[in-house]
């Protein structure tokens, strides 16, 4: 993510570690922080919910109760109110600063979005949409990459109804943050969930039978649903089609089974349920941007 040209031209320097340019519109604060040293244990702390993502150079975060972990650019966190955060910053230079936004977004938004979605997306069995996890570390989408960009842009922009942009884009954020997170719980706790959740019992079943042919009509049979419902269902909790997360496991599992240089490219496509090696190819490359066999040479190096 870049900065505009806005933003560099109205900010000022005034701190080599953490300098903060804010924004701050009805619903929501968006922060830049800048840091020029290295630096460490820096504490950061927001009274409101926060989004946190860096946009380059590399923290080490310290959070309670947790592990500390390398935050890095293309990652976001999400924050509860009033959690301290303890920060170092081993890279920082004046050549190649650390910048990172953080957004603290407004509980009665949050809220808003929740209860909009529970009335227009429900979830399957029961189950209602809720705050996030918080202390929630993923990688960017292409989705929620593009909409923090463009959040990036309305913030810095001298427009008149920049808060009418940002509240519109703000819902799009939740919705897709939301659905990023159930993503992940139902893909590490899918065998914890699959004896009274539908979804999860899907999920679970599609993991364990990667090499085998797999169908929405399939799927939705397992579920007990119409077809239609069941893909509907599904892109609504998880925020991608049935189609898409079948792709993503078996590339997950092909990236592991790639690291073996004795496999060949047809044993590989076939155990994660590829029909051919052209799709295969096409699918891996569109999401890890390297075709496998040249992703297998790396680990076929003699040292």
């Amino acid at each position: 993510m870049e900065l505009s040209r806005d933003f560099y031209e109205n900010r000022k320097l005034e701190n080599l570690v953490e300098n903060q340019t804010s924004y701050t519109l009805n619903n929501a604060a968006l922060h830049i922080f800048e840091t020029h040293e290295q630096a460490e244990r820096v504490l950061l702390q927001f009274d409101k919910p926060v989004l946190a993502s860096m946009l380059k150079g590399k923290k080490i975060m310290h959070l309670r109760d947790q592990q500390s972990f390398n935050f890095l650019p293309g990652e976001s966190l999400i924050l509860p109110p009033d959690e301290l955060m303890c920060i170092d910053f081993p890279e920082a230079q004046s050549t190649n600063p650390t910048q990172c936004l953080a957004m603290a977004i407004s509980e009665e938004k949050i809220d808003k979005v929740i209860e909009s979605m529970n009335e227009l997306m429900p979830k399957v069995d029961g189950d209602e949409w809720a705050l996030i996890d918080y202390n929630f570390h993923f990688t960017n989408d292409v989705g929620i990459y593009q909409i923090l960009q463009r959040l990036l842009f309305l913030f810095t922009e001298n427009h008149p109804s920049k808060d009418m942009f940002v509240d519109n884009m703000l819902e799009e954020l939740i919705i897709r943050i939301l659905q990023t997170n159930s993503r992940k719980i139902y893909t590490e706790q899918s065998f914890n969930l699959s004896s009274n959740n539908r979804l999860a019992y899907v999920i679970e079943y599609i993991r364990s039978n990667l090499h085998n042919h797999l169908s929405v009509k399939g799927l939705s049979k397992k579920a007990c649903m119409s077809e239609s419902n069941f893909y509907r269902v599904f892109k609504n909790e998880l925020g991608i089609s049935p189609t898409d997360f079948i792709n993503n496991e078996r590339i997950k599992l092909a990236v592991s089974l790639l690291q073996n240089p004795n496999k060949t490219i047809k044993e590989i496509y076939q155990e994660c349920g590829f029909e051919s090696r052209s799709y295969f190819n096409r699918v891996f490359k569109r999401r890890k941007k390297v075709a496998p066999g040249d992703y297998q040479s790396r680990f076929n190096v003699k040292l």
